[in-house]
């Protein structure tokens, strides 16, 4: 098992009856979606554990060799690091796994993230054994797409998938997102998908949504 990424965790009042493991994008850490938590609606009551870990620090070569917190490598627009990715899925495995010795089955767990993050929430939840609560795709898109139909888990051919993407989008493009989205339904998945006027961003109105979706897939 891959050694536990150190994580900011935000607990419930009482025990955690679910989870969610939520990714930050490229060059973030764990704080960036920290505190989206009260913003979404979700009341005390719920008992849910949030878990924003941080990625590794690594050099990225589409910025230069610069480095920072990366979920995996990026070469290019399109080629992106297969070993990284594969890496961080198993990084996220472990997470799951934890959260189900602390109690938390894993039918109670969403799996979220945004751009690089979201990449590899949908690498692993489309791959996890054990069926998940759902899957949070955001401004993001879906990574080795072409290995996806013969890894998936049968556990997860019906997991509530959400991808949510802005149309002004300048670093993740619509159409690249759209691709993915489509990709997932000829498959058989049942994506929702919602796109709103902005930027690789996440706006009030997602927010909201988020909440109420959450309260769906964790009711």
């Amino acid at each position: 098992m891959a050694d536990l990424l150190d994580a900011i965790e935000i607990e419930p009042r009482g025990a955690a009856e679910a989870a969610v493991i939520w990714l930050h994008g490229l060059g973030a850490d764990g704080h960036d979606f920290e505190p989206i938590v009260p913003e979404l609606g979700l009341g005390a009551a719920t008992r849910i554990r949030f878990v924003f870990p941080h990625a590794p620090v690594q050099p990225v070569t589409i910025n230069g060799g610069e480095s920072m917190r990366a979920w995996y490598d990026i070469y290019n627009d399109r080629r992106h690091d297969e070993a990284g990715i594969r890496a961080s899925q198993a990084r996220v495995e472990a997470l799951i796994a934890r959260e189900r010795e602390r109690g938390v089955p894993s039918r109670r767990i969403v799996l979220a993230g945004f751009s690089q993050g979201g990449a590899i929430a949908l690498q692993t939840g489309l791959r996890h054994a054990e069926r998940l609560a759902g899957i949070l795709a955001l401004s993001t898109y879906l990574p080795l797409p072409e290995t996806v139909d013969f890894e998936a888990s049968p556990a997860n051919r019906d997991v509530p998938i959400l991808m949510m993407h802005g149309t002004e989008d300048p670093l993740i493009l619509l159409e690249r997102a759209s691709f993915s989205r489509r990709r997932l339904e000829e498959l058989g998945y049942p994506v929702e998908w919602r796109q709103y006027r902005m930027q690789h961003a996440v706006c009030a109105e997602q927010i909201v949504e988020i909440g109420g979706w959450l309260r769906r897939v964790l009711s």
